[in-house]
């Protein structure tokens, strides 16, 4: 089950593309998030799903936008460098799946998490979410529409 809206986000630690430490908490106060699991970096559907985040700027300024995948971290460079990624991708690689089992989006049988969306304000709550299949891809006028809800209550 994914995590809930209205609770606590859980919090961890990982690499980025370029091997530096992200610790969701750290955005506390300052910058609402959202997490952004998929299940592998260059396939076709992850791909264009997170080609068109970057190409939202308005989108990637509204918030902190962090992409989760259990591939490892030199992969994830290899990858932000080919699709001009300039968000972070974070490495869910080891404990495998950690991050994502936290949020209830790992799947075990395949080892990786699903396409699950998680918007966390700055106080670290849990704002809004959507979770879909591996095969569909997530409409961003979503993300942005949660996005801006929060910014209107707040």
């Amino acid at each position: 089950m994914a995590a809930a809206v209205g609770s606590p986000a859980p919090d961890f630690t990982a690499r980025n593309q370029h091997g530096e430490q992200v610790r969701l908490s750290d955005y506390a106060g300052r910058r609402d998030v959202v997490l952004v699991f998929y299940p592998y970096a260059f396939s076709q559907v992850c791909t264009s799903e997170l080609a068109a985040l970057r190409d939202r700027p308005e989108l990637l300024a509204a918030a902190e936008f962090l992409a989760i995948s259990c591939d490892p971290m030199y992969t994830l460079r290899a990858y932000a460098d080919a699709q001009k990624l300039e968000f972070g991708l974070l490495s869910d690689f080891w404990p495998h799946g950690a991050i994502a089992s936290a949020y209830g989006v790992f799947d075990a049988d395949r080892g990786c998490a699903v396409r699950g969306t998680f918007v966390v304000d700055r106080t670290g709550v849990i704002r809004w979410s959507v979770v879909n299949p591996i095969p569909e891809a997530r409409d961003l006028d979503d993300y942005a529409a949660a996005l801006a809800s929060l910014n209107a209550d707040g």
